[in-house]
């Protein structure tokens, strides 16, 4: 399309936000003419959510920003049933009072992106087991079951991958898109919604929306998704030697987080300064174009604004000099070398003086072995007082990563994958 002329679409083009729309000039031109409200759902699976949903909260964040008004829709509904969207199996079914107490911690992550409020682009959370809850069945399909079409609904991504690996799909779970789909159309009717958004696993259920909402109320409404977000090593992003990378400081702390940040991959920088933070452009476009060992820098930076933002300042700053400690003393943490092993390894645990070894610290067993009985050997900071002393993965921080010194000036790191 050309340039878009609404600012909320500007964005969506120039920072990467944009894989599918519907009707992307039409919603270019909405956009420039009155406020639009939009919504993407998420389901209460875990008491936080990850980094995974981390670009779909931005897209409402931008949203906001550019004078319209997002819903964050909590799925204290659809939960029960579970998106079948990209999984192989189902999920597992939770009771009501875990959905609850899931649902308290996920609204305690948006307060740190939105702002809520009565206002014209206040955001509002609303929750769909408000209008699920009290459907009644046979009612529903006669009104809203008929204009779904199982042949079609069977070539969905979501679906198909399901039937192709030969993995079963309950028809609970096949009840999914049709709730999504009734989700769009009660949100525009109660809130005016014009708009859903979400990741790209979800295009064929927001599509089935709007064509619910066309052939129901005669409604016209849009969907947007955003692309699938993986490293340039071709990994999902969001999962480390530690796990999910959580929102949520109690279930991974600030200093965590911004630790994940600083790993990221170096072809990756520039495009997750665009979708994770908000300097500009221009600044984005110095940043990613440093070369060797001062891509660090921008790695910080990418650390810094996107702990920040999730997080505060206080923490970003405490997570900041934490690093800064650990991983500094007489040498910079940038120029560290930096070693891999793996995960099932590490959880057995291995003994000292052999990471040493690995790391180069030593040029031997016998070498890494004098090293400690000398006691000049750290851990994380800390003496090594026994060669055989086994490392795991508990002794990890939070973004599975350890640190060795041999004396004073010559350090190394290990990094669980």
């Amino acid at each position: 399309m050309p340039d878009p002329r609404s600012e909320f679409v500007r964005i969506l083009v120039e920072r990467g936000f944009l894989h599918q729309c519907t009707d992307l000039e039409g919603l270019d031109a909405l956009a420039c003419d009155r406020t639009v409200t939009a919504y993407v759902g998420f389901d209460c699976t875990a008491p936080s959510l990850h980094v995974g949903s981390l670009v779909s909260i931005m897209l409402l964040r931008r949203l906001q920003q550019a004078g319209h008004r997002p819903i964050v829709l909590m799925g204290g509904g659809t939960t029960r049933i579970g998106d079948p969207s990209g999984r192989d199996e189902a999920r597992k079914l939770l009771t009501d009072d875990e959905i609850a107490a899931n649902m308290a911690g996920i609204r305690r992550v948006f307060a740190n992106f939105l702002d809520f409020g009565d206002g014209p682009t206040g955001a509002v959370m609303v929750n769909n087991a408000d209008w699920l809850d009290g459907l009644a069945y046979i009612a529903f399909l006669r009104d809203y079951g008929r204009h779904f079409s199982v042949n079609r609904m069977l070539t969905f991504r979501s679906v198909k991958l399901r039937l192709e690996r030969e993995q079963p799909l309950s028809f609970l779970e096949f009840n999914y898109m049709v709730l999504q789909a009734f989700d769009f159309l009660e949100l525009a009717r109660r809130r005016d919604c014009v708009l859903q958004m979400g990741g790209s696993d979800q295009w064929g259920n927001i599509v089935a929306g709007c064509e619910l909402a066309r052939r129901v109320d005669a409604r016209s409404l849009f969907g947007l998704t955003t692309p699938l977000i993986t490293t340039a090593s071709g990994a999902k992003m969001g999962k480390t030697a530690a796990g999910a990378v959580w929102l949520s400081a109690d279930m991974l702390s600030p200093y965590g987080y911004w630790q994940f940040w600083r790993n990221t991959e170096d072809a990756d920088v520039g495009r997750f300064l665009r979708l994770f933070t908000e300097l500009p452009l221009a600044e984005i476009e110095r940043l990613e174009s440093l070369e060797g060992a001062e891509i660090n820098a921008a790695k910080a930076v990418l650390a810094d604004e996107a702990t920040r933002l999730c997080h505060g300042e206080q923490a970003r700053a405490v997570a900041a000099e934490t690093a800064r400690r650990t991983f500094a003393d007489e040498s910079s943490g940038d120029a560290l070398p930096t070693i891999e092993v793996a995960r099932d390894e590490m959880a057995a645990g291995l003994p000292a003086f052999e990471l040493f070894r690995r790391s180069g610290l030593a040029a031997s067993g016998g070498e890494a072995r004098r090293l400690i009985k000398g006691g000049g050997a750290r851990l994380n900071n800390v003496p090594v007082q026994e060669e055989m002393r086994s490392v795991s993965t508990a002794d990890a921080d939070e973004a599975g990563l350890l640190k060795l010194s041999a004396g004073k000036k010559r350090h190394a790191l290990v990094r669980i994958v």
